[in-house]
């Protein structure tokens, strides 16, 4: 009996430690440092002793690469805050990136977060693998395979928060505290490594803070 409770609390000791470990490694990334900014201009404040990046609005797709080392598998976490305006508002983060026309990314369309027209509701969180893989080809060839609702009442016009999890070729995204995806899917194309960077998609702003990663 001695022995099988010293078993169980060596068990859960080592699962603490183990989930300590790997908390740890979660690092909170300085999004003032800006290498590259594509098809994009930013401007950059602090609130509270917080950075925030705002994107301006510009044609395509655009990306705003931030200093880190080369991403591979790990979990991304951020915050963001979009716009309730029709087709004017994608926010979301890119990752993998070899340059500006081969990259995955995931994005969020939060004027379609409360619409009332079902289908637009689940085109609300998207996956991308450019150059072969946007989103009308996904649309057409994979319906609602590689989009899907967000599976819980956000608010279009404030902050959410994002989590990203990227595992040897499976990338699944929650946000806020959800236990459960709102997307989970097997990442297409050959890019496994790359750099990262926060996205907007056409004619679109977005507003970043708080870019937390962990590699794995």
């Amino acid at each position: 009996m001695h022995k099988f409770n010293f078993l169980l609390i060596l068990s859960i000791l080592s699962f603490s430690v183990s989930t300590n470990l790997y908390a740890q490694k979660l690092e909170n990334v300085d999004i003032s440092k800006v290498t590259t900014t594509i098809n994009r201009t930013i401007s950059m404040n602090v609130v509270d002793k917080q950075h925030i990046l705002s994107v301006n609005p510009g044609p395509g797709g655009g990306i705003i690469m931030i200093k880190y080392p080369t991403f591979e598998n790990g979990e991304i976490q951020f915050e963001v805050k979009g716009q309730d305006v029709h087709q004017k508002s994608f926010v979301g983060f890119a990752f993998h990136i070899k340059n500006e026309k081969n990259y995955e990314a995931i994005y969020f369309r939060p004027f379609n977060f409360r619409t009332t027209d079902e289908l637009r509701k689940k085109h609300a969180v998207q996956y991308v693998s450019l150059p072969n893989y946007d989103w009308e080809v996904l649309r057409d060839h994979h319906p609602l395979q590689y989009e899907q609702p967000v599976g819980e009442n956000l608010d279009p016009n404030e902050w959410f928060k994002v989590r990203i999890k990227v595992e040897a070729g499976k990338i699944s995204v929650f946000t806020n505290d959800q236990t459960r995806p709102c997307l989970e899917i097997t990442s297409l194309g050959d890019l496994k490594s790359g750099k990262i960077g926060f996205f907007t998609g056409d004619d679109s702003p977005g507003i970043f803070r708080n870019l937390k990663i962990s590699r794995k």
